[in-house]
């Protein structure tokens, strides 16, 4: 069996060296272009084309899947069956309808179609989580089901620690799929839509901290955008203090909307109870606990 691999993120990365270390190595990786990213703006390969190109697999870049040449590479390639994971690009008919489409999924479907299950599920407050694989359709993540294994989401736990264990989960069970299907024992079922849930976009606004919600909310907010994405508070000035790790208390917590200090403590008083802001983030500098934060700094004042 000849499988095409069309990935782009860290998480797709690891699904990928699965792939290669098996029977079921890529015969073609498909990655978006290289990008300008960081602050030196230098172009650099997505986290897929990185790894592909280490493990000597074949890379074809594309900023459309669904173009003449994308599906003129794939034809070249002799794939049969193609596996997609966190690609971020719509596929299409007729590139659909040439190949079985395995989608690797980092969330127990139909809990969570879209673009963010991960940081969703922990948003959530959700106990369990997963990796579905499941055959790819029109619809946003609704295809019929073939595998899927649970995790626990662990107290505490935040996005970097989780998605790192869904991809090796993913990559495992991506491996099983193939080889389920080239014996011809990988079997479907359909989802239950009415249970569908949808992990829409992490849009900018998410990132900050409004103590007009409960503190245990934001706690979460806190582990799902750590460490790739960033929570922050709102400063008067219009400064941000970013927040690196918190965890909701009811000790010692100041009235709404303001921060107090307390023996090294840093605590944001919410809706519900306080936010400890654990490690933060000052503007222009690097992770600091707080701590280490208030012996340099006064105790700032939020926004209002």
């Amino acid at each position: 069996m000849r499988v095409a691999y069309l990935g782009t993120s860290e998480y797709a990365a690891v699904v990928l060296r699965h792939l290669a270390a098996s029977p079921y190595r890529p015969v073609i990786v498909v990655t978006p272009p290289d990008r300008r990213r960081g602050r030196g703006r230098k172009y650099s390969p997505t986290p897929v084309a990185a790894a592909a190109e280490e493990l000597g697999l074949p890379v074809h870049r594309s900023g459309n899947v669904n173009s003449p040449e994308s599906l003129r590479a794939l034809e070249e390639s002799g794939a049969n069956l193609a596996m997609v994971c966190a690609f971020g690009q719509l596929i299409k008919r007729p590139l659909l309808d040439t190949y079985e489409f395995l989608n690797v999924h980092p969330s127990l479907l139909p809990r969570w179609r879209g673009a963010a299950p991960i940081e969703r599920a922990i948003m959530a407050g959700d106990e369990r989580t997963g990796v579905t694989i499941m055959r790819l359709t029109e619809g946003l993540d609704s295809g019929p089901v073939a595998l899927a294994e649970e995790t626990a989401i662990e107290p505490g736990e935040d996005y970097g620690s989780l998605a790192a264990r869904l991809a090796e989960i993913g990559g495992d069970l991506a491996v099983r799929a193939c080889s389920l299907r080239e014996a011809g024992q990988l079997s479907f079922s359909e989802q239950d839509d009415s249970q569908a849930t949808y992990a829409e976009k992490i849009e900018p606004e998410e990132r900050r901290l409004d103590p007009n919600r409960p503190a245990a909310e934001l706690e979460r907010v806190v582990r799902a955008l750590h460490p790739h994405i960033g929570a922050y508070l709102e400063l008067a000035g219009g400064e941000r203090l970013g927040v690196r790790r918190a965890r909701a208390t009811s000790d010692g917590a100041p009235p709404r909307g303001e921060l107090a200090a307390h023996e090294g403590r840093l605590i944001l008083g919410c809706a519900e109870g306080g936010l400890e802001l654990d490690v933060v983030r000052p503007p222009g500098g690097r992770d600091v606990s707080a701590a280490d934060y208030l012996r340099g700094h006064p105790v700032p004042t939020p926004a209002a």
